[in-house]
């Protein structure tokens, strides 16, 4: 078994400090987002993993609250894009005009960059938009940057994409080429709330007073705590059992792989799997990856990177039910250390 240990220059207490920082960034969001725990934990892991999350549910759940109220709890810059089928590429990059130094009268052009120069975006409905626009996103997702006119422009760090779907409204849409998918470290899907939790929402937001949610972390705050996740331990044995899941689910001669799936996940799921479950310990205070946590975020990191085949569909098979059969079938570590 390999052995790591968690290493940082950063004072213990400062580390403390940091850490206890999360909680109360849970409970500024837990003041205007009621319930939906789950969803919310996973969106802070993409968010202190410095990922990316696409975020699928019913119109009026919540989606754009959400990301909205994440935005006011930390102190970044906040663009909302609201893709329509005549966006074009130039609405979210920018563009250059034509401008003239009135002291010599010369002319030039000059870059006006667009909304995706912020540092939380929100891609509202990013499916009502041809793949043209959409592609629009990629270089910023993967690189921190966006090239216009030849020219490189480097985003501000931390930048974080969450873009939104509806489920069910699919006419007039464009599904999100894989390429541009896989830039996701997360598909989160969020459903009706419990009827405790519905029931003071309705009570929370038909008054007259609002919830007044304020930061609690800089931009310098949220940097150290991207970079303290990139440091979590995980073990090489649940390095190795990561790549052995990945590599099953395009693997074909399993049955259920060549039976379902058409396409299995690439490497970055590995990546994004791993830098996730390490978000996840963080975000629990803890400084090592264990089994629960790469549990925990198999399904969204593998729902949107498993493409099933026809077969799949006509037998209402999911992403997630390869995922749970992989976790059945992929001999796991053994030592209780992991778990």
């Amino acid at each position: 078994m390999g052995a790591a240990r968690f290493v940082t220059s950063a004072p213990e207490e400062e580390i403390q400090r940091l850490v206890s920082k999360i909680a109360h960034l849970r409970a500024e969001i837990g003041k205007v987002i009621i319930g939906q725990q789950g969803v919310v934990e996973e969106l802070l892991t993409a968010f202190l993993a410095g990922g990316h999350c696409l975020l699928e549910g019913l119109p009026g759940l919540g989606k754009t609250l959400l990301i909205r109220t994440l935005a006011q709890a930390v102190q970044l810059t906040f663009h909302r894009i609201q893709f329509t089928p005549d966006l074009m590429p130039s609405d979210i990059i920018g563009t250059e005009v034509l401008e003239e130094d009135h002291a010599t009268g010369k002319r030039f052009f000059q870059f006006n960059p667009g909304p995706i120069f912020g540092q939380i975006i929100l891609a509202d409905e990013i499916n009502r938009t041809p793949p043209k626009t959409q592609a629009a996103l990629l270089e910023a997702m993967q690189e921190g940057s966006v090239t216009y006119g030849g020219k490189t422009y480097t985003l501000e760090q931390p930048f974080f994409v969450l873009a939104t779907q509806n489920p069910i409204e699919q006419s007039g849409t464009y599904p999100l080429p894989e390429a541009q998918l896989d830039r996701f470290m997360l598909y989160l899907s969020i459903g009706y709330p419990e009827e405790a939790d519905e029931l003071s929402m309705l009570a929370s937001t038909t008054g007259s007073r609002a919830a007044e949610v304020q930061p609690v972390l800089t931009k310098e705050q949220i940097l150290q705590l991207q970079g303290l996740a990139r440091q979590v331990v995980i073990n090489d044995d649940l390095l190795g059992y990561v790549n052995r899941l990945v590599r099953a689910t395009r693997d074909r001669s399993r049955p259920y792989i060549a039976k379902w799936v058409r396409w299995g996940a690439g490497p970055r799921a590995g990546q994004a799997l791993i830098l996730s479950a390490k978000a996840r310990a963080l975000l629990t205070g803890r400084f090592a990856v264990t089994l629960d946590d790469l549990r925990a975020l198999a399904a969204p990191v593998l729902r949107h990177r498993i493409l099933l085949n026809f077969e799949a569909e006509t037998e209402r098979i999911q992403p997630d039910d390869v995922a749970r059969e992989l976790f059945r079938l992929v001999p796991e570590p053994k030592s209780p250390l992991l778990r």
